[in-house]
């Protein structure tokens, strides 16, 4: 049986960081939730607002929270981010959305990348006690695609999503379907309500699920979107399977003027006590015309560092 001895201590003790991050107690002896990429922020706009994401409408992104946030879209919106995460670990997402008459079609990929190291197998010089290296090279990582179709009447719009999860640790592959089904209403640019009910389905096997989560939120603009001062916040509550509820708070302002400008955004989530991730994550964005481009921080205290997002969005 192969060992993996230096590529799987290091893989091994980056994802129970992120467990440790993620997982509240009753979770940690009997982990059924297989996921760690379904459970991050999906924009880089998101994770600055403590992860809500079920009433930020109008961006690709905001598909990975709830398909019918792509509605507002009014022609094209393409998004994509990069964060090295922890334990030398980084993430990537890149979305893409495209209306049509009363329908929007959006595509989304999302990937966890563990790094690659060498792969060891046990030395029979040593009865097997000690490792050496194969030459071959070891490569974990998770993966997510995602399709949306939203249709909108008025206000109103219904969205589905289709999602592939696939997970691979070495010669190890676990994979699952699963679906999303949301519903928003937008008034004008005053106000957007969403809700959400994500990871329908998703059997990795051996007792591994996707993590269902429902969510609802409530964005307001106080000012006009669309003018020189920006002044937005939005509220969401978040049940996770067999988890605490979450509520999130965020706000984002700004000044742009003549398409140019700076917006800051600040973002407060309670979480289980057992996490390390801050309950606070800030951060802000350059708008230059129809491209925006954004940056989130949020801080672990025991694993000694913190996160930092990239992201750019463009609506044509």
């Amino acid at each position: 049986m192969r060992a993996t001895g230096g590529r799987f201590g290091g893989w091994a003790v980056g994802v129970a960081v992120v467990v440790l991050v993620f997982e509240p107690p009753n979770r940690l002896t009997a982990q059924t939730e297989g996921s760690v990429l379904t459970a991050l922020p999906g924009s880089t706009r998101s994770a600055a607002l403590g992860g809500a994401g079920a009433a930020l409408v109008g961006d690709a992104g905001a598909m990975f929270a709830n398909p019918a946030g792509i509605a507002t879209i009014r022609h094209l919106s393409v998004e994509g981010s990069y964060e090295p995460y922890l334990a030398g670990s980084a993430i990537s997402t890149a979305a893409i959305a495209l209306r049509v008459s009363r329908f929007t079609w959006g595509f989304g990929a999302q990937a966890l990348d563990y790094g690659s190291e060498p792969e060891i197998v046990p030395d029979p010089a040593t009865g097997g006690r000690r490792g050496m290296p194969t030459g071959a090279s070891f490569h974990p990582y998770e993966a997510l695609a995602t399709t949306s179709l939203v249709y909108r009447r008025g206000f109103a719009a219904l969205g589905v999503t289709a999602k592939y999860n696939r997970q691979q640790i070495g010669s190890q592959v676990s994979d699952a379907w699963a679906g999303d089904v949301g519903l928003a209403v937008a008034v004008f640019d005053i106000m957007a309500f969403g809700v959400s009910v994500q990871n329908l389905g998703g059997d990795l096997g051996n007792g591994a699920l996707l993590p269902r989560r429902t969510r609802a939120g409530l964005t307001l603009n106080y000012t006009d979107p669309q003018g020189t001062f920006r002044l937005l916040t939005t509220l969401e509550g978040q049940w996770t399977r067999d988890h605490r509820a979450v509520l999130v708070q965020g706000v984002e302002g700004g000044v742009v003027t003549g398409g140019v400008g700076l917006v800051a955004r600040l973002g407060y989530a309670t979480r289980p006590a057992i996490t390390d991730a801050s309950r606070v994550t800030f951060g802000g964005g350059i708008v230059l015309s129809r491209l925006a481009m954004d940056y989130a921080f949020q801080a672990y205290d025991a694993v000694g560092g913190a996160t930092h997002r990239v992201g750019l969005r463009w609506t044509p």
